[in-house]
């Protein structure tokens, strides 16, 4: 329980949680006005608004429907955003108010929609207040939202220190709420999926304490979302640290970013990854922080190659190392859904499941 009284769950609980709400309305033919809207609380960048697409995948993976998410960042509205440019009816006798495109929306029995209000807490109290409409009676102003559409909200607690208004709260009791928190295991999981680059996958795993940190003065500092952007720098301009430094400290603080690149450094002393995979052989480090290193590196490859045969001796190469470092490989070489049944085929994947593995 957080201190504000409601429940703190990682972002996969969330997940879980939500999508299986949404699919028993669904598959019951609940309409979605039954269920409260919900409001996500967390600090900036520790996965909110990910953890919704992820519903939303969840829901299509499950129900067959497309969901498609109109993400409306409050802080740049106002008031008559939301309800619309008002304008003279056919006669001249009449206001009418015209409806914003973002809420133009398929309400067909094979859409779901997901209304995701992001940042509305950094959203001025009088824009909040506009809300109230949206979150209860699902109308925006004389407009209403469509059957088949679900209402997330989103936002950062006053106590982070980022732009932040208390909620109102009339808005606040409209709301079934939930406090997101930094969850290492759930962003490791995440990040296995999404194919973040290794030296940020095993720095986290490394150094847990750094996936979120900062003390309210800098202006770069690492979350789960800079961690990303990280990522996708070394993915798509260089993974050499030195060329894109000042990037890498641009998005995750000088502090992080020159322990980030002494990190770096341990790829230098792993052994061959090709001859593991193709071999099946290789020699056999004895440091943690090579055991970590090295792991990420295969499940770089291994979801790269996506080739049986090599895979396979990866995992034989695997059993010359601790239990303890097999498990977490296998664990993410499940995780991959590309390889995921090429792993399930595996005979030490299939004894360590009889063993107790947890995938």
């Amino acid at each position: 329980m957080s201190d504000s009284g409601i429940r703190a769950l990682s972002v996969n609980q969330m997940i879980y949680m939500l999508s299986k709400a949404y699919i028993s309305l669904l598959k019951g033919a609940i309409p979605f006005k039954e269920f409260p809207s919900v409001m996500l609380w967390g600090p900036p960048g520790v996965g909110k608004s990910q953890g919704v697409r992820e519903v939303a995948y969840e829901i299509e993976k499950q129900t067959g429907k497309e969901v498609r998410i109109t993400d409306v960042r409050l802080l740049l509205f106002n008031p008559v955003d939301l309800r619309g440019i008002p304008t003279a009816n056919e006669d001249r006798t009449l206001a009418v108010w015209l409806k914003p495109q973002i809420f133009q929306m398929d309400d067909s029995e094979e859409v779901v929609n997901i209304l995701f209000l992001d940042e509305i807490t950094a959203a001025p109290t009088s824009v909040q207040a506009s809300a109230y409409q949206i979150t209860l009676d699902r109308t925006i102003g004389e407009h209403k939202l469509p059957e088949n559409c679900i209402v997330i909200a989103a936002g950062n607690r006053v106590t982070d220190r980022s732009v932040s208004y208390n909620m109102p709260k009339a808005l606040a009791n409209r709301l079934c709420h939930f406090e997101i928190k930094e969850d290492t295991n759930a962003w490791h999981d995440w990040a296995v999926k999404k194919g973040i680059h290794p030296y940020v996958v095993g720095y986290i795993e490394y150094n847990s304490s750094s996936l979120i940190k900062s003390d309210g003065l800098e202006i770069a500092f690492p979350t789960p979302r800079s961690w990303e952007m990280v990522s996708n720098i070394l993915n798509y301009v260089s993974d050499d640290i030195t060329t894109v430094y000042p990037m890498i400290v641009g998005c995750i603080g000088e502090h992080t970013g020159n322990l980030f690149r002494l990190w770096a450094e341990v790829y230098d002393g792993l052994p061959d990854i090709k001859k593991i995979f193709h071999e099946g052989t290789g020699t056999v480090p004895q440091e943690r922080e090579l055991y970590i290193a090295l792991k990420s590196k295969m499940v770089e490859y291994a979801r790269e190659c996506q080739d049986k045969e090599l895979i396979d001796k990866s995992i034989d190469y695997s059993c010359q190392l601790p239990w303890s470092f097999r498990g977490k490989l296998l664990q993410d070489y499940y995780r991959i859904p590309e390889i995921r049944d090429i792993v399930k085929e595996n005979s030490v994947f299939q004894t360590a499941v009889r063993d107790g593995l947890k995938c």
